[in-house]
C-alpha cells in the first residue's frame, strides 16, 4: 500500500469537496435511465453501463492505489461519461393499468 496523501488533511474542506466532486462523478456515471423495451435499447443500455462501470472501476483503483488525485480522477471520468452519452431510447411510464 502506498503513502498517503499528506498536503491536506483527510477532513479538510478541500480534501472535502473533492472526494464529494469523485463521488457524484461516479454516480453521475452510472445513473442511467433505463432502457426502452426494444432489444436494442436494452442491449445499448447493458453496453454502455457495463463501460462506464469499468471506466469508474479503473479511475477509483487510480485513486486507491495509486494515490491519483481525486480532483483529475472526477475530470476524467466526466469526461469519459460525457463521451458516452445516452443513445437509446429511455422508458417511459405511459401510465398504464396499475
Amino acid at each position: 500500500m502506498s503513502a498517503p496523501d499528506t498536503t491536506t488533511g483527510v477532513g479538510s474542506p478541500d480534501r472535502s469537496d473533492a472526494v464529494m466532486a469523485l463521488l457524484r462523478a461516479v454516480h453521475d456515471a452510472l445513473d442511467l435511465p433505463l432502457p426502452g423495451l426494444a432489444d436494442q435499447d436494452e442491449r445499448e443500455h447493458y453496453h454502455l453501463l457495463t463501460d462506464r462501470a469499468a471506466v469508474a472501476r479503473v479511475v477509483l483503483a487510480g485513486v486507491l492505489e495509486r494515490d491519483y488525485a481525486f480532483e483529475s480522477a472526477a475530470a476524467y471520468l466526466r469526461g469519459r461519461t460525457k463521451g458516452a452519452p445516452v443513445t437509446y431510447t429511455p422508458w417511459e411510464d405511459k401510465g398504464g393499468p396499475a
